[in-house]
């Protein structure tokens, strides 16, 4: 199984999971440091390439099997559209939509052809709620919930689930970005731990138990489902 930004928090609580089931992992993750570190710890083998860049994923990814692929990777950079350029855009376009884009036209067709796959595309409750100073990255996010809905329609009968998992608010150094330093970044944490049902922002290792459960046999009639783990803040239809 492939998982993209493995070298990530969430990709490498992902990635921990699955080698805890006895997954054969592939860490992929354009920080080598990090892709190397993550598989030595759940003794995967490190992939080291920008999904963004159409050849050097499938390059990395020749002569690859892929039964499960989990597209995690993601980046955001918090700020009012109002007070972006064009230019801002573009890097957060290629990591968090085209970048998955390729992932899927690269790995898909190994899947069908093989007449079983599971694809599990990490969103955010950004794109089903916004947030604000995240306009270009909801877009983007949303965009793979559309696509994945789409996506899963075409492949259903051929073998492959295509599913969608959306973090809410989760303690990972984009959150901490996102609220600041000191006395001001802390008072933003507070109400945000307030506005949410269960008390906490959610961590890294809440995310991969429904990845786990939709790259099973268990999940085999599941396709096309967006689900959301934010601990209440969003309950979406």
């Amino acid at each position: 199984m492939l998982v993209t930004g493995g070298g990530g928090a969430i990709g490498a609580a992902i990635c921990r999971r699955f080698a805890a089931e006895g997954a054969r992992l592939l860490v992929a993750d354009r920080v080598r440091e990090a892709a190397e570190r993550v598989a030595a710890q759940c003794k995967g083998t490190a992939l080291v390439f920008d999904i963004a860049d159409y050849a050097a994923a499938k390059a990395a990814l020749t002569e690859r099997a892929v039964d499960v692929l989990v597209n995690n990777a993601g980046w955001d950079r918090f700020q009012n559209f109002i007070d972006t350029q064009p230019e801002d855009w573009e890097q957060l376009i290629a990591i968090n939509l085209r970048g998955p884009l390729n992932m899927h036209h690269i790995v898909l067709p190994q899947m069908l052809k093989r007449g079983r796959g599971r694809i599990v595309n990490i969103s955010s409750d950004a794109a089903r709620v916004g947030s604000s100073g995240e306009a270009v990255y909801s877009a983007c996010k949303g965009g793979i919930i559309s696509f994945s809905k789409t996506l899963a329609r075409e492949v259903a009968r051929k073998g492959t689930t295509v599913n969608v998992v959306c973090p809410g608010p989760t303690d990972t150094p984009i959150l901490r970005g996102f609220l600041g330093e000191g006395e001001a970044g802390q008072k933003v944490y507070d109400a945000l731990v307030r506005a949410i049902p269960m008390k906490r922002v959610g961590q890294p290792d809440d995310i991969p138990g429904v990845v786990a459960f939709l790259a099973s046999d268990e999940a085999a009639f599941i396709t096309g489902q967006v689900l959301s783990v934010s601990g209440g803040l969003t309950m979406a239809g």
